[in-house]
């Protein structure tokens, strides 16, 4: 079985700089060409409109995002900023389909989400998250089993094939106490990626970790993007972390969520950690999210591919 190009291809992925490839790298007509037929616009892989989410807490009602709307494409990289309390989680829970919005609508392939699917994993970063009774292969296995109805043997060779694209493999018969933070998040990230979900969610899945072990994880991540292109949407209150994990950025305001501005990315990755490039980027991303509205409009135009 050959797992290695499982996820359908990016519908159009982005250029190293963030632009859109040429129309006829998108299977459009060139510049003065007859249409075979009446263009269609293209639907988003998942799009989130005009979302309000509220939980309860106590006796009170607390709104958590403020009528957010943004649209992820298959092949993204697509990071949620913005500062503790300001609905990030909720709204990737919303997206997993836990929590249901109070206002708007979350649709995956035009589609609304009504509930959790196999279409939408998520990694969190609790080490607590695999069952201790039973094995590393057991751990990545047992979802394909139960969730995809996969053979038990079919569901193995998966399962191998991830551990070993982690760098498990060896550590296939070892249970979750025997493992370090790092390998246990590894893990989790091998389980999430065979179940070869639509959208892969990850909620802060690096934070609990420490800084050499977390930039590993970083470059695995990033690593295990560019050989199957999954489409990834992710969760951080880190400004350097969505730079470099992401290619694009919704920032999002303090509690409740509403959007700052959405940037391109691309052309930042973990050895652009230190340029002036990207230290300025972060100095004005800091300022979109924390000073007021009308004083971060008048740096959202020099942010990096700012879009406001």
């Amino acid at each position: 079985m050959n797992l290695s190009n499982a996820w359908p291809a990016p519908r159009a992925a982005r250029t190293a700089n963030g632009a859109e490839p040429a129309a006829a790298a998108l299977g459009r007509p060139r510049a003065g060409a007859q249409p075979a037929a009446a263009c269609v616009p293209a639907v988003p892989l998942l799009a989130v409109d005009r979302v309000t989410l509220e939980y309860r807490s106590g006796e009170r009602i607390v709104r958590a995002t403020q009528r957010v709307s943004f649209e992820v494409d298959q092949g993204d990289r697509f990071v949620l900023l913005g500062p503790s309390g300001c609905g990030k989680s909720t709204l990737l829970k919303a997206v997993a389909g836990f929590v249901e919005p109070a206002a708007g609508e979350i649709a995956l392939d035009g589609r609304r989400i009504a509930g959790p699917g196999p279409d939408r994993v998520a990694v969190f970063q609790e080490f607590d998250q695999l069952p201790p009774w039973k094995t590393v292969l057991e751990n990545v296995a047992f979802p394909l089993r139960v969730a995809r109805r996969l053979p038990r043997a079919e569901a193995g060779e998966r399962a191998r094939h991830y551990l070993d694209k982690v760098g498990l493999a060896a550590f296939a018969s070892a249970y979750p106490h025997t493992l370090s933070g790092g390998m246990k998040q590894r893990v989790a990230l091998a389980r999430a990626l065979a179940m070869q979900p639509r959208v892969l969610l990850m909620d802060e899945p690096f934070a609990a970790l420490d800084a050499l072990t977390r930039r590993k994880m970083q470059e695995e991540l990033l690593r295990l993007w560019d050989d199957a292109r999954f489409t990834l949407l992710f969760v951080t209150h880190s400004i350097e972390e969505a730079l470099v994990v992401g290619n694009r950025i919704l920032l999002l305001s303090p509690h409740p969520g509403r959007v700052r501005a959405e940037l391109d990315s691309a052309r930042f990755a973990l050895d652009s950690i230190g340029s002036d490039d990207f230290q300025h980027s972060v100095a004005r991303i800091h300022r979109l999210l924390f000073d007021p509205p009308e004083a971060a409009g008048a740096v959202t135009a020099s942010a990096p591919g700012g879009r406001a």
